[in-house]
């Protein structure tokens, strides 16, 4: 799309802190307080990605501090409690790591987010290396994009390919990332088509579709 930031190596963070396997957990504390990040990648060799350590992962140690779960709770929660022990990052993480690649779509991260309920994913290339983080911020970085540029990419991208001989032109208006098309068209059933691929383009909000009939301009039906 028309300078539109649409795959994850565009908003990801490049910079990322990570831990080997033998990291000990008040280090690991530590670290996530330093960066403010709620999640470590996990790291051997030269930088391939074998786990995750969350916050979640952290806390069993602090809920069954000075608790004796009964028989059910143990069943229940085995790994919770084996986290609880741990004292290593090789204990703690998650494994296998829920990663992305960096040429993934934001839509395909995001979607891995929800389903897997993460806040953050290590980016890896092809040989599992690590060569980014993004976050859920990083994902809502096209919506800070300007209605002007919005409105340019509305333009381009739907409004030329769709309608190339309108009845008049299409006027397009974007605020606070609504956009809003209005004038006339030969065939209105492409309104739906418009209004779709606009939600499409990253950084809008909602669409308004103002687009009438040819017909209007003559009365007839």
């Amino acid at each position: 799309m028309h300078g539109s930031p649409h795959i994850v190596s565009d908003v990801m963070t490049h910079t990322v802190v990570a831990v080997g396997r033998d990291a000990p957990f008040k280090d690991i504390v530590n670290l996530m307080g330093q960066w403010k990040v709620s999640a470590l990648p996990v790291l051997e060799g030269e930088g391939r990605v074998i786990g995750v350590v969350s916050e979640a992962d952290l806390l069993p140690k602090e809920e069954f501090r000075d608790s004796d779960p009964d028989r059910f709770t143990q069943r229940a929660r085995l790994t919770d409690l084996a986290k609880a022990g741990a004292l290593t990052a090789r204990e703690l993480m998650s494994t296998p790591a829920v990663t992305v690649h960096p040429d993934a779509t934001l839509a395909e991260a995001a979607r891995t987010m929800a389903q897997r309920k993460v806040k953050r994913l290590p980016v890896v290339n092809e040989q599992g290396m690590l060569e980014g983080v993004v976050s859920r911020g990083d994902l809502l970085k096209v919506f800070l994009r300007t209605d002007d540029d919005i409105a340019e990419e509305v333009r381009h991208e739907v409004v030329a390919e769709l309608f190339p001989a309108p009845v008049e032109p299409i006027e397009v208006k974007v605020s606070h990332g609504v956009v809003t098309l209005t004038g006339r068209i030969r065939d209105t059933s492409m309104v739906p088509v418009a209004a779709r691929l606009v939600r499409a383009i990253e950084g809008v909000v909602d669409v308004e579709c103002h687009l009438t009939s040819a017909s209007a301009l003559t009365g007839t039906r």
